[in-house]
């Protein structure tokens, strides 16, 4: 196995994870807001299809799933919804209320699926591409995968541990 196998199968783990969660996204579980804390499952699902879309199609120079496929259209956040959600305040987090469960799941999906695409057009070589020199050291294209996966992962398990918690007011 070399690392761009075992970059796609790390990137497939994810998919596994949110695919758990179906038909356990009824509205109020998704926009309840467990101990007051501002990201509800919503925005987690939201965010962590977002994190992988634009980051991925900054990537591949390909048109974010989120336009692409009608995501934005389909939940109706507006400028809220193109957002990634990195640094939301408050007031920002809580503007995202979506209550299409399956929805936030398929554009996860949709977004995982367009980096399994992608990753099948690298070589083991293009991972070693330096993509963002801002950074100390710079960014090659595999880090900022592995950083993309990671975060959805993070994301996910959030969502996943707050299903599994009692519902509590």
């Amino acid at each position: 196995m070399d690392s761009l196998d075992l970059l796609r199968d790390l990137a497939s783990r994810p998919r596994d994870a949110a695919a758990g969660m179906r038909g356990r996204l009824d509205p109020s579980t998704l926009n309840a807001r467990p101990g007051g804390h501002d990201n509800s499952v919503a925005w987690l699902l939201w965010h962590t299809g977002r994190e992988i879309d634009v980051q991925l199609a900054a990537l591949s120079g390909d048109e974010q799933v989120w336009t692409s496929q009608g995501y934005d259209q389909r939940f109706g956040l507006g400028e809220a919804g193109d957002a990634v959600g990195y640094g939301h305040s408050s007031a920002e987090a809580r503007r995202i209320i979506i209550e299409d469960g399956a929805g936030l799941l398929d554009y996860v999906d949709a977004a995982l699926a367009a980096m399994d695409d992608h990753l099948g057009t690298l070589t083991v070589a293009d991972l070693d591409d330096v993509i963002d020199e801002e950074w100390d050291p710079p960014v090659t294209r595999g880090a900022r995968l592995v950083s993309i996966v990671d975060d959805a992962i993070q994301h996910l398990a959030q969502a996943a541990y707050v299903l599994g918690m009692p519902q509590r007011g």
